[in-house]
């Protein structure tokens, strides 16, 4: 019994430092999360940060096999000890993998979350109220200009190398930088969001954002402009890159935590898709339309108050449907998170590149709420049909509840609460999308055109097992897979934002539909095997209970807590 309480604490010990060191590393990361950690300095991207990145992986990685190595004690450790191990072993291994593949020289160039698009966020999460605080935010601002001649680096190691992201990606980049630069310094969208501790302090953030930011960001502007344009690659695919077919590989492995087929992704994606157009077309026969769910779409999308008048009404909508999940939780969840959920606009200046809609989690501290965001961009586009799914997914019971109880557990620890998530994307986006059929069960979905609408969001998730596996392993160009999803219901503007974002974020879309049927399996084994004593609400609670957690881990572990016999 000694033994197996020291390795429990050595598990303990071993994630703790672990954590400590990714925050040291990410001080962005910590800012975030709602940590003081670093709170006046930005990472290293450069070779030192790199290096101290990779030696945290190595000696975790060496740590674990080393607890590990005594089977018998792993065997006796407690489930929360050995979870932590496995997600430990999980994050280390992929993170190693990425880094001798030098995933870098293409994450650098990424509309969706590269380097231009960390100072408004970090502004919007950073305490700058106080004279220290405030001080603290100038010096991350005068820290900016190495941070951004580091990532310039970066790129023109891609050029050399013949890394270099996909021609649509170094455009949509190249635009956004664009567009920060054409905003006059005192209209930044960091001034919108920073607290200044007195009026005065404006002229010194307005300074600091001419002399530090604009000059960093042209040059780093300029790099992009250059050569690496004309020879960022033709074809969206990372089949294109070097070593592409490895790559892509490892990110199925990095963003599901399994080792999948592309081939099978791909089959499999299509037989659902054509489960769910069956379910489309009982809609479309009830309301008139037959066989036809193009038609259903477009009249219900045409018809009256479908399409939001105006920005606010559009986020107002969105809130009432979080409410309206809020009240009819506790008949599905025995555990309901402390922390709120506000709605906000995504920020115009990342608009026009953004999906529909988006989750940031709560503050450490209970400070500050999670935030769904919504985009108001191009409203027109913006059809009522489909807010409600990506409400629950996002938001409640989705992200928010999975995201906001996992940070609020009292007793997992800190690398579990808020950093295991990258061993599990999987877990996370299956839950989400989970939450969307979740839902319908809930009574949620107010009407044919809100279920119809879940069912085009049930069918774009499938579709992006067709257009990831598409694009990155099958060669499938841009115009292919915006055609595939323009048929799967999507609007043009989606189309073509989603089709962009796989392009930047390889295998990241295989992750709705991978943890969805994963959890959705679990579900109708425990089931099968409870009978009438299976109790949903046990099974919410048990499977949010312990985290983020890699598919693999979750089905090992997740009978056991139901009380159903482990296979």
């Amino acid at each position: 019994m000694g033994e197996v309480v020291s390795a429990a604490n050595a598990v303990n010990s071993l994630s703790d430092r672990f954590w400590n060191g990714i925050l040291d590393l990410s001080p962005i990361t910590a800012t975030v999360l709602g940590y003081e950690q670093g709170i006046d300095r930005l990472d290293d991207p450069g070779p030192d940060g790199r290096e101290k990145a990779r030696a945290l992986y190595t000696e975790t990685l060496a740590a674990a096999d080393a607890i590990e190595a005594g089977a018998a004690i792993t065997a006796g450790l407690p489930a929360e000890e050995r979870i932590t191990l496995d997600i430990l072993r999980v994050v280390c291994q992929t993170e190693l993998e990425q880094h001798s593949q030098r995933f870098d020289r293409l994450k650098v160039v990424d509309q969706m979350g590269g380097p231009q698009t960390m100072l408004p966020l970090l502004a919007a999460f950073q305490p700058t109220a106080t004279p220290q605080q405030f001080e603290a935010f100038l010096a991350r601002l005068a820290d900016y200009p190495r941070y951004m001649a580091a990532n310039a680096e970066i790129v023109r190691e891609g050029l050399a190398s013949g890394m270099t992201a996909a021609r649509i990606v170094t455009e949509r980049v190249i635009a956004q930088v664009e567009r920060l630069l054409a905003i006059p310094d005192e209209l930044s969208p960091v001034l919108s969001v920073v607290q200044l501790p007195t009026p005065a302090d404006r002229e010194r953030l307005v300074d600091a954002l001419g002399r530090c930011v604009r000059p960093a960001d042209r040059a780093f502007l300029e790099v992009l402009l250059g050569k690496y344009r004309y020879s960022s690659r033709q074809e969206p695919g990372l089949w294109s890159a070097p070593r592409g077919d490895d790559l892509y590989r490892t990110q199925i492995r990095a963003w599901t935590s399994l080792d999948l087929d592309a081939a099978e992704l791909h089959r499999s994606g299509l037989e659902e898709l054509a489960e769910i157009e069956e379910e489309r077309r009982a809609i479309a026969r009830e309301l008139g339309f037959g066989d036809d769910t193009k038609a259903a779409r477009a009249a219900l999308k045409s018809s009256p108050g479908a399409i939001p008048s105006s920005s606010e009404e559009l986020l107002d909508r969105a809130r009432g449907q979080i409410e309206r999940a809020l009240a009819m939780a506790p008949g599905y969840f025995g555990t309901l998170p402390r922390a709120g959920c506000e709605v906000r606009a995504v920020e115009p200046f990342k608009d026009a590149d953004a999906p529909a809609a988006y989750y940031y989690p709560p503050a450490v501290d209970g400070s500050r709420p999670g935030v769904y965001y919504v985009n108001t961009y191009d409203l027109k586009s913006r059809s009522y049909i489909g807010l409600a799914s990506t409400s629950f997914h996002e938001a409640v019971p989705g992200h928010h509840f999975q995201i906001a109880l996992q940070t609020e557990h009292p007793s997992l620890n800190a690398f579990r609460r808020l950093g295991a998530r990258v061993a599990g994307m999987a877990y996370v986006e299956g839950w989400g999308l989970y939450s969307e059929r979740l839902a319908d069960e809930m009574g949620l979905y107010l009407d044919a055109g809100e279920r119809f609408g879940m069912l085009d969001g049930q069918a774009w998730r499938a579709a992006r097992l067709v257009v990831d596996t598409g694009i990155h392993a099958f060669r499938w160009s841009r115009q292919k897979s915006v055609a595939h999803l323009l048929e799967t219901g999507l609007s043009e503007t989606d189309a073509t934002i989603e089709t962009d974002r796989y392009i930047c974020l390889p295998a990241q879309a295989l992750t709705y539909k991978v943890g969805q049927r994963e959890i959705q399996r679990l579900r109708a084994e425990a089931a099968a095997a409870l009978g009438t004593a299976f109790d949903i609400r046990a099974f919410h609670d048990a499977l949010l209970g312990h985290g983020t957690l890699p598919l693999a881990t979750l089905a090992r572990e997740l009978p056991g807590w139901l009380g159903v016999e482990s296979r």
